[in-house]
């Protein structure tokens, strides 16, 4: 909810304004969700039995089987003798994920190694380390990324404490961590992004597009590396400009890969509307980075940055923040982003399954949530978390349910990653040369996804 934001995109490390009283919004940040459910779980799968197919014996570890197992409880479960874990999370977590990783060996007596990886990065490197046994044994994996994972039987299923996960998250993020019937993920947070905005620079945030235009005419300053606002040009964070016009990824809710809106005209059109915003950040798209972005604006030369509360962390003790909707757009429509759910997950190869499992399950817990957002900023996925006073009343938190309201939970289905490339090169092209014709761009790059899904 960067990754979240999340999927293949390496930048996904996968949301009227903040000052809205916190009271209304906050308080409803997770109940939001059950306004995604029919998108979050529309998942469907060639092989819902998970990894046994394709992934190493684990009589070895005495597994217990999912049919015996959805009823046992957390003190019933003890680790392996021996046992010793290594756990993979983005940058933006590391500090909260050592003192977990502290906490827990405290606790059942495992130590536990954090590596750092970036979201986008762990489905990919999970399919080539995890039979090789060079994977983590817990790792972090937005919704639409499971259903690769699943059909490569590179997941356990949440057996052992499914009935706790069920009673404790939020029913979309239940369904998002689920495919084909079978849960496999413990849901951590829900996200999408929002417009940050410096308000030393920028008191009350711009409602429409054409006001940031207007903001940037007196306050950019190109050769002083100063920007009024940055985003990261991939399909991620650039759907606004897809989704908010009319344009789609898949038909049917986003579960039907023949139907690909990315060339009509309504994507089109959101296509040259990007093009016509140049002149407000000229650089070239891959200048764009994360890094530079949020360097830029923990300096106060960027006044504006599209990103996700995975970032909050990085700005609440260096810039006066606010965070907002995304502008509307010229129609005087909301932009739509993506939105998105993300879980632990248990590798199937892993040595100590029992030992990963309650990882995942502690790490997933309504304190350790409510620990993460408080680190973070990463809003919880548990119930509970979301009534507790520090969730209600953060006007954060309530800048990034407003947005959450316009978002469309990114797709599931495993033919999302043949979008990704294709579509963060459309974006690049057509930014780095906005007299390029959008259509003739856009009706290649789906012939390219098209070609892509064929020889699958």
């Amino acid at each position: 909810m960067k990754e979240m934001a999340k999927t293949n995109e390496t930048q996904t490390k996968e949301m009227p304004t903040s000052k809205r009283n916190a009271g209304k919004w906050g308080g409803l940040v997770l109940l939001s969700l059950a306004l995604a459910a029919t998108g979050c779980s529309s998942n469907k799968s060639e092989n819902g039995s998970g990894a046994s197919a394709s992934a190493p014996s684990q009589t070895e570890s005495a597994a217990p089987s999912s049919a015996s197992a959805s009823a046992s409880a957390e003190d019933e479960v003890k680790p392996e003798a021996g046992a010793k874990l290594v756990v993979w999370e983005a940058k933006e977590q590391q500090a909260y994920m050592k003192e977990l990783a502290t906490a827990f060996e405290k606790e059942y007596g495992v130590p536990v190694t954090i590596e750092e990886m970036a979201g986008g990065d762990q489905g990919g490197r999970l399919a080539t380390d995890g039979p090789s046994g060079l994977a983590a044994d817990v790792l972090t994996l937005p919704h639409d990324q499971i259903g690769q994972a699943v059909k490569a039987g590179l997941l356990l299923p949440n057996d052992l404490f499914e009935e706790e996960t069920r009673a404790s998250a939020v029913e979309a993020a239940v369904n998002a961590s689920t495919y084909d019937g079978v849960l496999y993920g413990y849901p951590k947070s829900v996200e999408t992004y929002a417009l940050f905005y410096n308000k030393d620079l920028v008191p009350s945030p711009p409602q429409t597009w054409d006001d940031i235009v207007k903001f940037a005419s007196t306050f950019n300053d190109p050769k002083q590396n100063k920007f009024a606002v940055m985003w990261e040009f991939v399909g991620y964070y650039s759907y606004p400009f897809i989704g908010s016009f009319g344009g789609y990824f898949f038909g049917d809710n986003n579960t039907n890969p023949k139907d690909i809106g990315l060339n009509n005209e309504g994507a089109v059109k959101g296509f040259k509307f990007l093009q016509s915003l140049k002149p407000i950040l000229p650089l070239k798209a891959g200048d764009v980075t994360y890094d530079v972005k949020t360097q830029l604006f923990q300096e106060g030369k960027l006044a504006m940055n599209i990103d996700g509360p995975w970032s909050v962390g990085a700005f609440k003790d260096k810039v006066n923040l606010g965070i907002a909707p995304l502008p509307k757009t010229p129609d005087g429509q909301p932009s739509i982003s993506f939105s998105g759910v993300k879980s632990y997950y248990v590798n199937s190869y892993t040595k100590y399954p029992l030992a990963a499992r309650l990882f995942a399950n502690f790490a997933s817990s309504k304190d350790n949530q409510l620990k993460n957002y408080q680190m973070t900023g990463a809003i919880p996925a548990s119930r509970e978390a979301g009534e507790a006073p520090e969730i209600k009343n953060d006007p954060i938190v309530s800048g990034f349910y407003e947005q959450f309201t316009h978002s469309v939970p990114m797709p599931s289905i495993s033919e999302i990653n043949a979008i990704w490339e294709p579509l963060k090169a459309a974006f690049i092209t057509l930014w780095d040369h906005p007299d390029q014709d959008a259509k003739t761009t856009l009706d290649q790059t789906v012939k390219t996804i098209q070609a892509d899904l064929a020889s699958k």
